[in-house]
């Protein structure tokens, strides 16, 4: 693999508001269809040899409107399943858990559809996917969120699952990962676009 190109998904209204939105599959905003098509010229000066999504519809929409129409859906791409905490704000969590961070304290289970998952199966799921990617030879591009490519990058770079509340990442951004001398390392990370 020559590069790793990361796409963080638009705004949605809970990103906008601060919730954490795991499986929770909500449209993008019209703000973040804005931020996906500013992707747009970034991703036409580039070709890419493996194109994964995340199955949420605010990634695979991130994806159609940057011009990524020829993806590969990828499971492990979805977001840190929040568990009891999908839908809340951290100020809200803090009420009943002082303190609490995530990076740190992890989730509460929640429901079925929401059981939680801890950092280190995060990881795991990352992990797979960098094994995938760097058997591409070529470039990759992955549209998916923001604690799952922070994971992803501190697995890039050979870092523990909770390094990657290091990398702060933002709706409709760019990264990429790539290598020097070989090394594992971060070309670009949170690099914003104008929207158009």
């Amino acid at each position: 693999m020559d590069e790793m190109l990361l796409l963080r998904h638009g705004e949605t209204e809970w990103s906008k508001a601060g919730k954490h939105t795991g499986r929770t599959d909500l449209p993008l905003t019209e703000h973040g269809e804005d931020q996906a098509r500013a992707l747009a010229p970034l991703v036409k000066e580039r070709s890419f040899d493996l194109v994964l999504v995340s199955p949420a519809q605010r990634a695979r929409r991130t994806a159609e409107l940057a011009g990524l129409t020829d993806y590969e859906v990828d499971a492990h791409l979805w977001e840190w399943d929040y568990g009891g905490y999908e839908g809340i704000t951290t100020p809200k969590i803090r009420e009943t858990r002082p303190g609490w961070y995530l990076w740190r304290d992890g989730v509460i289970p929640g429901d079925a559809e929401h059981p939680g998952e801890s950092a280190d199966q995060v990881a795991a799921r990352a992990d797979r996917v960098i094994a995938r990617a760097r058997a591409v030879e070529g470039r990759v591009v992955l549209v998916a969120h923001g604690h799952f490519l922070r994971v992803l990058a501190a697995r890039w770079l050979g870092l523990e699952a909770s390094e990657g509340r290091l990398l702060k990442l933002e709706t409709g951004t760019y990264s990429r990962l790539g290598f020097e001398h070989a090394e594992p390392v971060l070309l670009t990370w949170n690099a914003p676009v104008n929207p158009l």
